[in-house]
């Protein structure tokens, strides 16, 4: 029931195979090595297709740089969070230099995603509650305030039923998962 964050620049970059970029993974949940969701934040720095991840829905977004082309969609971090089928493995190619870029992944077959901006309200309930946000803010639950630095995600399990709330500037989204 307590909430646990993590900011991306608490966590060491991993390389990418293709070496068109580094990941920071700030959640895998429930396990590593199993995973129903995954939210990371990713250096772009070269033009290349994303993977191919059969049965997973994506969420994307730049975060900054001056964006990408993804299908018929040139992105930029004022840009709206997208959504796509993670088998395709879209190309992926920069507008001019290196982004930084928000990437949820939720396997489908294992229960029910839900992701909306923080100013469409209050997100819905679920087993596991989630924020990004793209600035930094103030989550609120109940009577608690917990501070977030800019790329920072906070995550709870089972949250009790009490108000919930985020301010902040920029970029910022709720993420719900509940069994199907």
């Amino acid at each position: 029931m307590s909430w646990s964050i993590i900011c991306a620049a608490q966590v060491a970059p991993q390389r990418w195979k293709n070496d068109g970029g580094w990941t920071r993974e700030l959640l895998a949940w429930p396990h590593p090595a199993d995973w129903i969701l995954r939210v990371s934040v990713a250096d772009i720095e070269a033009d290349g297709p994303f993977s191919s991840f059969p049965g997973v829905q994506r969420w994307f977004a730049v975060l900054s740089g001056r964006g990408v082309r993804l299908y018929d969609f040139e992105l930029h971090p004022e840009s709206e969070l997208i959504s796509f089928d993670g088998a395709l493995g879209p190309d992926c190619e920069l507008v001019d230099g290196p982004t930084r870029d928000f990437n949820l992944m939720h396997q489908r077959a294992k229960g029910r995603m839900q992701v909306q901006a923080v100013e469409q309200g209050p997100p819905p309930t679920g087993r596991l509650v989630a924020l990004f946000t793209a600035e930094g803010g103030v989550l609120s639950h109940g009577g608690r305030a917990m501070k977030l630095a800019p790329q920072s995600l906070a995550w709870c399990e089972d949250p009790v039923a009490q108000p919930l709330a985020f301010t902040g500037a920029g970029a910022a989204w709720w993420m719900v998962w509940s069994e199907a």
